[in-house]
């Protein structure tokens, strides 16, 4: 197995109950370096309580496997969660050390387009800045995995398509393994190499979404990915068993 066949992220049989209920359901998934997977479910599906799974901020999952993550990872929230009594280099900084911390940071801002805001108060920025400011944060870390719950779930349309540039951008230069919660299927066939469908607690589809980069809405096999990610979802009223559809 070569460095870049390795699996950066291994989950075997993780399960969650809530209340009596079971959220998650003997989930396997691996991931592997460089690797972007979105995870598509609706509300309640278990797409949350799988990331916190993972983050390490819910210990009450078990499962007869193994849940295996690396050392090195960042979270990315819908809620850019910036210090608002810190300046935007100091949130970046915040919690990292190391003699050349400073530069890093610096050169973080810089990869995201925001040199020369290092002194802005969180509050000065604009929705898109502050999700740039919370990638940097991430990204100055060098993470082996990048777990993203809607970051950009709170942005206008148009500053939602400039950070998914962003996005794509950083990862094909830093290759981190990622993986993004999302409600929008678009966005899912837009920024993933694979695309899961959670439904009940369980891996209801795992698809590879074979299309060259960037991609566009218009493209004919872009709305064929679409149909069957809604498919899947339960979008239509009545629809093929998804698992065995293959696209040509």
């Amino acid at each position: 197995m070569t460095h870049e066949d390795a699996s950066t992220l291994r989950l075997r049989g993780l399960t969650r109950e809530l209340g009596g209920r079971r959220v998650l359901q003997d989930i396997d998934l691996d991931v592997k370096r460089g690797e972007f997977v979105a995870l598509l479910g609706r509300s309640g599906s278990g797409k949350s309580t799988m990331l916190r799974a993972i983050a390490g901020l819910d210990h009450d999952v078990t499962g007869s496997g193994e849940l295996q993550v690396p050392e090195h990872l960042s979270v990315v929230f819908q809620d850019a969660r910036l210090l608002p009594w810190l300046r935007v280099l100091d949130n970046v900084l915040f919690g990292f050390e190391g003699k050349d911390a400073r530069e890093r940071a610096l050169a973080a801002l810089a990869e995201v387009g925001l040199t020369g805001r290092e002194r802005s108060w969180p509050l000065e920025l604009s929705g898109g800045e502050q999700q740039r400011v919370a990638l940097a944060r991430s990204l100055v870390r060098t993470p082996d995995l990048i777990l993203a719950d809607e970051p950009f779930g709170a942005l206008d349309a148009l500053t939602r398509i400039r950070m998914h540039d962003l996005l794509r951008e950083l990862c094909a230069r830093h290759r981190p393994a990622v993986l993004l919660v999302t409600h929008d299927v678009d966005e899912a066939i837009t920024l993933a190499d694979r695309v899961l469908v959670l439904t009940d607690g369980q891996i209801a589809l795992d698809r590879e979404i074979d299309l060259p980069k960037p991609r566009r809405h218009g493209e004919p096999r872009f709305s064929e990915y679409r149909e069957l990610l809604l498919g899947a979802l339960g979008a239509f009223a009545s629809a093929p068993p998804v698992a065995n559809r293959a696209l040509a």
